[in-house]
């Protein structure tokens, strides 16, 4: 390898086929982590059922989210010294052991620490598939590549609860209980990625002189958890002014401060802050968190309308989200290319924000008997505004950093997507089961006055139970039952004019992106050798 070889770069440039190839092993690898942020859910019902563990149900999810979200930047600051390649192979390892013992777990203790295992591979899986990306293609020709990932989040967000409902449906499969299937289903996708990667994956690195800041990654990752425990289980559960919740969230964000104070200091800080100078990464690191809130408020409320007020099955619910992934996929590859054919950029997360916002009003029109190609209208708008800036965003960020701040600056951005979905879907999941306690209450209070024999001999307890179990909706007399729906339909517009302003701010935020021109090939080159001089010196 010559003296002068760029840090995490290639010495040669990559052809089209090597750069196709390379992108399957990626492209896999980040299916697996998708994929296992929407498969578990629709599996959880039988995994309660077998370990008799409802109480402790939330976790299964909550764990994985917790340690995926936190690891994503440790994993682009350690690429950055390591290297790309050991590292997103260590990711895929670690995911496929967590893979392995989930679907063996005995009870749910085991399940939710194997699963607190697979979110610390799947946090690298994530970060990295962009980074690596990063390394080997300019950011010119980035767009009709980073297209195709968009396509991979639209795939998991549809083939997750189908999946998870077919195996979930099956008592066993080959000998083995259904629903373990979620998780051995991911053992030959994993060992193709760690052959492909093994195989194709070679970018040398320069070695140089490094300080791993262990106190700024301890700091982080225990600020990060207590936040998103207090915001994704304690506040959801037990209120937001229970004691737990607001002790939790305090105790995180004063961490935050002490963090941020830290790594002013430290020598080769986890998250340099200097990156917060940068116009560009402050604006994409707040959109992709606008982004994210959007994405998984779209992706788990409209499967719950589908299951809830039309009575799908999971399965089914999951078919009915096809137009959602056709939206996320078309647009993010016609954007890709349209950026890698002209180099601007700014124009796709306008319009995007633009069209997403207008999606989820319009979802305020949903109603009981709402058709379903009227409800494929507003999920391909959603899909398209959601493909049109996850990509972009990430060329823009790209473009606008140094190359040896390209992972931890790529890292970050997916860190602050992740925060966003997690904040975003705890805080509407916490409105619409308050707005359906709210209108179930005035609901009938109002069936009460205007038809009192309506609710002769029904035991009216059972309403309360609907909040966490909508399941004896089918049992309710048909004036009870649409009483209830209305409830629910009404709880989900609340939501989606909840949702509305905070893609609103999105379009605030891309309007005021900066446009560079996309760096070249020959521009590129003298970045990455630049970064090599750099190392060596």
């Amino acid at each position: 390898m010559s003296t002068n070889s760029p840090i995490n770069a290639s010495s040669k440039e990559h052809t089209h086929k090597e750069i196709m190839v390379i992108l399957g092993g990626l492209m896999t690898g980040m299916l697996l982590a998708a994929l296992d942020q929407t498969i578990v859910s629709t599996a959880l019902k039988s995994i309660v059922e077998e370990f008799d563990g409802l109480n402790h149900y939330t976790w299964v999810v909550t764990a994985y989210l917790l340690t995926s979200t936190a690891s994503t930047p440790l994993y682009g600051k350690i690429s950055d010294i390591y290297g790309r390649r050991i590292v997103f192979q260590f990711a895929i390892v670690t995911f496929l052991l967590g893979s392995i013992l989930a679907g063996a777990s005995q009870n749910m203790e085991q399940l939710i620490a194997t699963r607190a295992l697979q979110g610390l591979g799947a946090g690298g899986l994530m970060a990295l598939t962009f980074v690596i990306i990063g390394d080997i293609v300019p950011p010119r020709e980035r767009g009709r590549y980073q297209g195709y990932f968009g396509a991979v989040w639209g795939l998991s967000s549809v083939a997750g609860p189908l999946l998870g409902g077919y195996f979930s449906d099956h008592e066993q499969i080959l000998g083995v209980t259904g629903w373990r299937w979620i998780f051995y289903i991911n053992i030959p996708f994993a060992i193709a990625s760690l052959l492909i990667t093994s195989a194709v994956l070679h970018i040398p690195k320069v070695k140089r002189e490094h300080k791993i800041d262990y106190l700024g990654a301890v700091l982080m990752v225990t600020a990060v958890c207590l936040v998103l425990l207090s915001v994704s289980i304690y506040g959801p559960q037990n209120g937001w002014t229970d004691a737990r919740t607001i002790g939790y969230l305090v105790v995180g964000l004063l961490l935050t401060v002490v963090f941020l104070l830290w790594e002013k200091r430290a020598v080769e800080p986890i998250l340099p802050l200097h990156l917060f100078k940068n116009h560009t990464f402050s604006i994409t690191s707040l959109l992709g968190a606008v982004i994210g809130a959007g994405m998984f408020g779209a992706i788990v409320m409209l499967p719950l309308y589908f299951q809830v007020v039309k009575g799908y099955s999971a399965t089914e619910a999951g078919l009915k989200l096809i137009p959602l992934m056709l939206g996320i996929v078309s647009t993010s590859i016609v954007s890709g290319k349209l950026i890698s054919k002209h180099g601007h950029y700014k124009r796709f997360p306008i319009m995007g924000t633009s069209i997403m916002t207008i999606g989820v009003l319009l979802m305020t029109r949903l109603q009981i008997d709402t058709p379903y190609w009227q409800i494929s209208i507003y999920a391909v708008m959603v899909g398209a505004g959601l493909g049109l800036s996850m990509q972009t965003i990430v060329i823009a960020l790209q473009n606008s950093v140094d190359f040896r701040d390209m992972g931890v600056a790529t890292s970050s951005n997916t860190f602050f997507r992740s925060l966003g979905s997690v904040f975003g879907t705890a805080i509407f999941g916490s409105i619409l089961t308050n707005r359906v306690v709210h209108y179930m209450s005035s609901g009938f209070n109002d069936l009460r006055t205007t038809n009192p024999s309506a609710l002769e001999g029904f035991d009216t307890s059972q309403l309360d139970a609907l909040t966490t179990n909508t399941a004896a909706l089918a049992t309710f007399p048909p004036i009870i039952k649409v009483t209830a729906l209305e409830a629910f339909v009404n709880s989900f517009h609340v939501v989606f004019y909840a949702a509305a302003p905070i893609t609103a701010i999105g379009l605030l935020l891309a309007l005021m992106l900066r446009e560079t021109p996309l760096r070249t090939s020959q521009d590129y080159a003298a970045a990455r050798e630049e970064a090599a001089g750099e190392s060596l010196s």
